[in-house]
């Protein structure tokens, strides 16, 4: 029995759910459907390979950038320093996005040396396959007869960097001895106030200049 002055109860008993429920039951069907156009695509355009030849590139944020991963394209920068065509790129199986900045020099060489190494093991199908005539820029008939089958990009170019490995080593006296704690403040005292310092230099160099002016005129 209801008690006190209370809500008159209002639940929503009669909505109509069973017309707004969506299904999916094609995934399964969905899955073959994409296996299917994948390899279509590959039979299509063979012998290249599978995908597109992307930069390697680190994540951001303090978080996520001692990973390396494979970016959306190659700046026109590494195009550039590379020796390849920006118009001639796409052409090559190599991907292009030209919003993003070279702003490390490591990278920039790094996927210059990418860009490098895929142009040395390219392999180029003249456009029209019944002329006798080879463009410059196309491979040699003898080589494109050794072309191995068809395998994806990341087979052959995987966006991994190899870490560097550094040997065991004796602590030194020096490193022994050393504070870290005061070597870090230091440095940070440094990086603080090195404007400060700059411009006290500043002054003091040029109340010398002009004092020792004021002397010469003296004499």
């Amino acid at each position: 029995m209801v008690k006190h002055n209370n809500q008159v109860p209002n639940q929503h008993f009669h909505k109509d759910w069973q017309s707004f429920v969506r299904t999916w039951f094609n995934q399964p069907a969905k899955k073959v459907a994409r296996r299917a156009a994948r390899l279509a695509k590959a039979k299509a355009t063979a012998p290249r390979p599978i995908g597109q030849l992307r930069p390697i590139v680190r994540g951001q944020t303090n978080k996520y950038n001692g990973k390396v991963r494979a970016g959306r394209g190659f700046t026109l920068d590494e195009l550039r320093s590379a020796g390849v065509n920006v118009h001639e790129a796409r052409g090559f199986g190599i991907s292009v996005d030209h919003r993003r900045k070279s702003r490390n020099a490591e990278a920039l060489s790094l996927n210059v040396a990418r860009l490098k190494a895929y142009r040395s093991k390219l392999v180029v199908f003249p456009r029209n396959a019944t002329s006798k005539r080879a463009k410059k820029g196309d491979t040699p008939k003898e080589q494109r007869a050794q072309v191995a089958k068809q395998a994806p990009i990341e087979a052959t170019f995987p966006a991994t960097v190899a870490l560097p490995k550094s040997k065991a080593r004796k602590i030194t006296a020096a490193e022994r001895e050393a504070t870290v704690t005061a070597v870090l403040r230091k440095a940070r005292t440094d990086a603080l106030l090195w404007g400060r310092r700059e411009k006290r230099a500043a002054e003091k160099a040029a109340a010398s200049a002009g004092k020792k002016k004021a002397d010469d005129a003296d004499e």
